[in-house]
Order: C-alpha cells, then sequence, then structure tokens
C-alpha cells in the first residue's frame, strides 16, 4: 500500500524536493563570500521553472488508469485530479515565466519569492486530491493584491481558484441536494457577483480594479457550482480556464508596464499611441472580461448562465447578466482612456520582454478565436465533470 501511494503521488513528492534543494542551493550561495545575487534570482528561477515543467511530464506520464484513494481515503486521484493539477501546474510555470524579467527590472535580489511559490504550489496539488475540506478564499484579496508586488499579485489572483475550486467540488458535489447547502452556494455567488461589479466602478488602481473584478468572476463561477449537475461543474471547468488565460493576458500586460510605473488606471492615457500594441491586446482582454462576443469571455459567461437556466437558477442568471452590464462599465473604461484621453505626462513604454510575448501571443489568440473551435475544451472538461459524478 505505502509503496502504490508513493508512485501516486511521486510527482508532488518530486516538486517538493526540488523546491528544498533550490532552498539550499540560494541559502549556500548567497551565504558565500563571493557571489553575485542578479545571476543567483536568474538561475534559481529557471531552475524552478523547470522543475514545474518536469513534474507536469511526471503527472501526464502517471496518468490515472482508475480512482485511486491514497493514504487512508485522505486523497484521491482521478480524471478530474489529473486535469486539475496539470492546470495548475501550467498556470504556475506561466506566472514563473513572468517572474524572470520582472526581478531583474525591479531589482529584486529575493531568490526565496521563487522558492514560496514552489512551496505554495505544492500546497495547492495536494489540495486538489484532498478528499475533504482545506480552506476557503473571498473578502482580504483587494488589499493583499494592492500591498503585495504585482508578480505575487499575478500568483494569487490565478493559482489558488484552481486548487480552491477544485476542491470544493470534490468536498460538496455529494452534497447539493441539500437545500442548506445550495442556498448557502446561491447566497455566495449572488454576492460576489454584486460586490465585483459595484465595488469594482469606484477604483482607480489598476490592481484593486483586478482585485474587485476578479472576486466578481469567482460569483460567475459559483453558478455552475451550485447547479449541481453535470452540465454545471462543466461549465465551472470551462469558465475557470477562459479566466486564467484572460488573468495570465493582463498581468502579463501589467507587469510589462510596471517599468514605467504604472499604477493608476489613468496612467494608461494615450496607450494606443505610444504603444498601440500592447492597448489592442489588452482591449481584446477587457472585452472578453466584459463578456463580448464571440470572445471566450462571452461564451464562459453563457456556458454559466446556461447551466442556470437548466437547473432552474432563473435567478442567479439574471443577476449574473445584470452584472455583466454593470462590469462593462469599468473594463471599456480601461479602453476609452487608452484610446481617448490625454496623459498629463506622456511615456514612451520599453519593449515587452520575449516570455511575455509568447505568453501574450498565446493568450489573445486563444481568446479571439475560442468560438471557432471550443470542441477540445467541451470533451476534456465533460471528461472532468463525469469522473468527478461517477
Amino acid at each position: 500500500m505505502f509503496e502504490h501511494d508513493f508512485l501516486a503521488l511521486f510527482p508532488e513528492i518530486f516538486l517538493i524536493n526540488a523546491t528544498i534543494i533550490l532552498l539550499i542551493y540560494g541559502v549556500v550561495f548567497s551565504t558565500s563570500q563571493k557571489y553575485d545575487y542578479p545571476p543567483l534570482v536568474c538561475n534559481v528561477g529557471w531552475l524552478g521553472l523547470l522543475s514545474v515543467l518536469i513534474t507536469i511530464l511526471l503527472v501526464v506520464v502517471g496518468s490515472p488508469l482508475a480512482v485511486a484513494n491514497l493514504v487512508y481515503n485522505n486523497l484521491i486521484i482521478d480524471n478530474f485530479t489529473y486535469f486539475c493539477q496539470i492546470f495548475l501546474l501550467l498556470s504556475t510555470a506561466s506566472t514563473m515565466v513572468m517572474c524572470l524579467d520582472y526581478f531583474k527590472r525591479e531589482s529584486l535580489n529575493a531568490f526565496e519569492s521563487i522558492v514560496l511559490i514552489l512551496l505554495s504550489t505544492c500546497s495547492m496539488l495536494f489540495m486538489i486530491s484532498a478528499y475533504d475540506l482545506i480552506a476557503m478564499y473571498y473578502m482580504w484579496a483587494p488589499d493583499v493584491y494592492e500591498g503585495s508586488p504585482t508578480i505575487v499579485t499575478a500568483f494569487f489572483s490565478i493559482a489558488p481558484k484552481i486548487s480552491i475550486l477544485a476542491n470544493m467540488l470534490r468536498v460538496f458535489i455529494y452534497s447539493f441536494y441539500d437545500p442548506t447547502w445550495q442556498q448557502l452556494f446561491f447566497f455566495c455567488s449572488i454576492a460576489s457577483m454584486i460586490l465585483g461589479a459595484l465595488a469594482a466602478t469606484a477604483q482607480n488602481k489598476v490592481k484593486r480594479l483586478l482585485a474587485y473584478s476578479s472576486i466578481g468572476h469567482v460569483g460567475y463561477l459559483l453558478i455552475g457550482f451550485s447547479c449541481g449537475t453535470i452540465e454545471g461543474i462543466q461549465s465551472l471547468l470551462i469558465g475557470i480556464f477562459i479566466y486564467v488565460l484572460m488573468t495570465v493576458n493582463v498581468f502579463a500586460i501589467v507587469l510589462a508596464l510596471r517599468q514605467n510605473r504604472f499604477k493608476y488606471i489613468a496612467d494608461l492615457g494615450a496607450l494606443a499611441k505610444t504603444n498601440p500594441i500592447l492597448a489592442i491586446t489588452l482591449s481584446i482582454t477587457m472585452f472578453s472580461y466584459a463578456g463580448i462576443p464571440p470572445l471566450a469571455g462571452f461564451c464562459s459567461k453563457f456556458y454559466l448562465f446556461f447551466a442556470a437556466l437548466g437547473c432552474g437558477a432563473y435567478l442567479l442568471a439574471l443577476i449574473g447578466v445584470v452584472t455583466s452590464v454593470i462590469s462593462c462599465f469599468y473594463y471599456i473604461r480601461l479602453v476609452k482612456i487608452m484610446y481617448f484621453d490625454t496623459p498629463k505626462t506622456w511615456i514612451l513604454y520599453k519593449p515587452m520582454d520575449r516570455e511575455k510575448s509568447l505568453l501574450l501571443a498565446i493568450t489573445v489568440f486563444f481568446t479571439t478565436f475560442f468560438f471557432l473551435y471550443p470542441s477540445p475544451l467541451f470533451l476534456v472538461t465533460h471528461q472532468m465533470a463525469l469522473g468527478l459524478c461517477l
């Protein structure tokens, strides 16, 4: 039994050990008399990214042939776990790609940040496969998002939602027919959508705006969670996949603009004239966040609202549509500022590094053309939903 558990958890074990080795490597070289910190941070970053990619390979190679209960039924490995862990690791890898240039530009000589991201990822991998309730997430987000370094904000905006929603699905999926649980998640969904839509309209700082936007999108995702049906779970999985891609895109842009001390929404003034490619990229992402067809964000909300109508949750669908309309105000306001406002100080933005450029190209392409061929994501999420419910 122990050998079976060890082999099934080998990806997590590998990532934990790789992270510890990176920590030892960083401590040894940072405390030596002859060391140069920036190369050390760069080396730890690349080795950390390599560790995440190897972990993805180990998860793929060890894909489950059947459902496996591990560690006295405290952990479970199945297709749902498998796909969510791959998605989480890809999200972490995307964040670490953004890290590489960020530490160099911001002159942050802290290899420990990379180690902490890896340790957080290890915890989230176990959270996905956990078979009992571990953690909950919502109101501290805006303050943490604003006060943290941008790369930390990007990580917390992307990765934890995957593991937490996966764990909540695992724990509560068999309790949805209890009216008490269903009413609780209905309320959480409605409260998150309303708070995210109304609070974001009053924000003038970019990171706080993204924080409230994140709260609103969690509310939309909870629509699928609240339905308690296969269609609802599938719409949630489609929604979280599209949300993560859009968020990777917008934080790559925010990090690229950080070299000019970009902080307030007004700082985007005339971006269309100084950097038209970045402006149109951010515009596409904002339109997708707002749910403008035929972009991926519209498809995500359409599937979630359709799942709500299918299970009779008409109030959820109605509030979702209303808050989506309200959210158009602050998303499209960013586009208006970029194209029509005149800034107090004109900023000549520097070229983006290759890593972020690649991330932007991939995410914008998917966001723009998802509607042409959504079948692969449909098939994968349907298989995940069936594996969780059966």
